[in-house]
C-alpha cells in the first residue's frame, strides 16, 4: 500500500477577530455583516459556499417546484385559450437548469465575500482551544488564532434505521437533487415539509407517487384547515397518501426496484416502487473535532446559546441549525447578523414567535404565529378569512384554491397567527409578517389601502373580516 504525502505542503498562522466556522446562509451572512462593521473575518466551508439551503436544499428545490408549475400551466394552457399542441417534459433539463441556478448564487456569494474581504478558507475546521482553530486541506496546514469563534455548522439528512435503508435506491433529500432521471414510482417516507414538496414536484412530471406518515396526518405542524387544502390538492393530482403508517423494512427486488414494507393501520402491506426517498427530518452536525474538550453546554442535542447566539464560552457563538431552534435559512441569516453585532458591541436579539415560513407544495403555504387550534387553548378567539375563489386575480390565473385566514385575541386584537394557503402565498405573508413583528393589532392595519386586482387583497378582506366588516364576504 501506498501512502502519498505532499512535501511541498506550507503550513501558515492567521490573526483575526472573528472566525466562522460553515460558510451557509448563517456563515456567510454573519461574516458579511461583521466586515462591514469594521472586523477582520476569517470564513472555513469544506465544501460549497451557501450551504444546503443553496447546494440542497431550498433553492434547488424551489427551482423545480418552478418547473412543475410551468409543466402544470401547459397542461392546463387549453384552459386560458392556448393550443399548445403535444409537449414532453424533460425532467433532466429541470435539473440542469436547478443546477445553473445554483451555480449562479454560489458565485454570487463568493464575490460579495471577497469584496467585504472575508478570507475563505477550504478545508474542516477543528478546535485547538476556544480562541485556536486548525484547517487541514491537501494545500496547507492553517492555523487561526481569533478573538471570537461563530459555529454555524448546519445538519445533515437523519438516517431511518431499518432493513434495507442503505440500498443504493434509498435516496435522502441530498440525493433526490441529484437524479438525473425521472423514477416510475416513488415512495416517500415522511408527509412533512420536503416530503410533501417533492411529492408535488414530481408527481406533476409524471412520477407515481406514495406518501407514507407515521402521524395520523401530513404537516403534522400545519393549521388544521391548511392541511386539509393540501391533502386535497393531492389526492386530486393523484398522490396516495398513508398516514398512521411506518415503513417496517425495504427488501431488493432481484429484477430491480423496492419491495417496501409498510404497516397500515396495523395491516402489512407492500409497496413497489423503484426509488425510495427518506424525509424523515435532520441531525445537527455538531461533531466538530475538538469541540467536545470545550465543555459546551448543549441542550439535548443542540448547542445550547443565550438570546444573542452566545454559548456558555464568552468567546464563542453559535447559530443556525446547530442551536435547535427553528431550522429556516432566514432564522439562520438573522442568527449570523445577531451574533455579529453583539460581538461588535451592539445589542440585537431575535423574538423567534414572530418568524414567517413557506411551503412550496401546490398551491404554497406562508404562515407566522401559531395555528387556530393552538390559539384555542389560550385566546378568547376572533378569526377573520376570505377564500380565493372570491378574489378577482386568483380568478383570471386559475388559481383559487386556499384562503386567507387571521387568527386574533379578541380581546386585546393582537394577531396570534397569519394563515395562508393559495396563489402567491409564499410572497403574500410578508406584508402580514411585518405587522406582527412591529407589533401592530389587527385593527390598526384594517385602513390600509391594496392595490387592486391583486392576490394581496385577499389579506385586506381577511383582516376586515375579523370584525365582520368585510366587503366581499357575506
Amino acid at each position: 500500500m501506498m501512502i502519498e504525502i505532499n512535501l511541498d505542503k506550507k503550513e501558515r498562522t492567521i490573526d483575526t477577530k472573528i472566525a466562522i466556522i460553515g460558510g451557509g446562509p448563517g456563515g456567510y451572512v454573519a461574516a458579511i455583516k461583521a466586515a462591514k462593521l469594521g472586523a477582520k473575518v476569517v470564513l472555513i466551508e469544506k465544501d460549497r459556499l451557501g450551504g444546503v439551503c443553496l447546494n440542497k436544499g431550498c433553492i434547488p428545490t424551489k427551482a423545480l417546484s418552478r418547473s412543475s408549475e410551468v409543466l402544470s400551466l401547459v397542461k392546463r394552457a387549453a384552459e386560458f385559450g392556448i393550443e399548445v399542441g403535444s409537449f414532453i417534459p424533460q425532467y433532466k433539463n429541470a435539473v440542469e437548469r436547478k443546477n445553473k441556478i445554483v451555480d449562479r448564487l454560489v458565485g454570487g456569494i463568493e464575490f460579495l465575500l471577497k469584496s467585504n474581504n472575508v478570507e475563505v478558507i477550504k478545508g474542516e475546521a477543528q478546535f485547538v482551544d476556544k480562541n485556536t482553530l486548525k484547517v487541514l486541506n491537501n494545500i496547507e496546514d492553517i492555523t487561526i488564532k481569533t478573538q471570537y469563534i461563530i459555529i454555524a455548522t448546519g445538519s445533515k439528512p437523519a438516517k431511518l434505521p431499518i432493513e434495507g435503508f442503505e440500498n443504493e435506491d434509498v435516496l435522502n433529500s441530498d440525493d433526490i437533487l441529484s437524479l438525473n432521471e425521472l423514477p416510475k414510482k416513488m415512495l416517500i417516507i415522511g408527509g412533512g415539509i420536503i416530503g410533501m414538496e417533492f411529492a408535488f414536484i414530481l408527481r406533476q412530471f409524471g412520477a407515481e407517487i406514495t406518501v407514507v406518515e407515521m402521524m395520523s396526518e401530513i404537516l403534522p405542524n400545519v393549521d388544521v384547515e391548511v392541511r386539509k387544502v393540501i391533502k386535497r390538492s393531492a389526492t386530486k393530482q393523484g398522490i396516495k397518501i398513508y398516514t398512521s403508517s411506518k415503513v417496517e423494512r425495504i427488501v431488493k427486488e432481484e429484477s430491480g426496484g423496492l419491495i417496501v414494507i409498510v404497516d397500515v393501520k396495523g395491516s402489512e402491506k407492500s409497496i413497489y416502487a423503484d426509488k425510495v426517498f427518506v424525509s424523515i427530518g435532520r441531525i445537527l452536525n455538531t461533531d466538530i473535532k475538538g469541540l467536545e474538550n470545550l465543555n459546551i453546554e448543549f441542550d439535548r442535542k443542540a448547542i445550547k446559546v443565550d438570546e444573542h447566539m452566545r454559548t456558555n464560552i464568552d468567546n464563542i457563538y453559535a447559530i443556525g441549525d446547530v442551536t435547535g431552534k427553528m431550522m429556516l435559512a432566514h432564522v439562520a441569516s438573522s442568527q449570523g447578523i445577531v451574533a455579529s453585532m453583539n460581538i461588535m458591541g451592539y445589542e440585537a436579539k431575535i423574538d423567534y414567535s414572530k418568524i414567517p415560513a413557506v411551503i412550496f407544495t401546490h398551491p404554497e403555504i406562508g404562515y407566522i404565529g401559531i395555528t387556530e387550534e393552538e390559539a384555542k387553548q389560550k385566546y378568547n378567539l376572533k378569526v377573520g378569512k376570505f377564500p380565493f375563489t372570491a378574489n378577482g386575480k386568483a380568478l383570471t390565473y386559475g388559481e383559487t384554491e386556499g384562503f386567507v385566514k387571521i387568527i386574533t385575541d379578541g380581546d386585546s386584537d393582537n394577531i396570534l397567527g397569519v394563515w395562508i394557503v393559495g396563489p402567491n402565498a409564499s410572497d403574500l405573508i410578508s406584508t402580514l409578517s411585518l405587522a406582527m413583528q412591529k407589533g401592530l393589532k389587527v385593527n390598526e392595519i384594517e385602513d390600509i389601502i391594496y392595490a387592486h386586482p391583486t392576490t394581496a387583497e385577499a389579506m385586506m378582506e381577511a383582516v376586515l373580516d375579523v370584525s365582520g366588516k368585510s366587503i366581499h364576504k357575506l
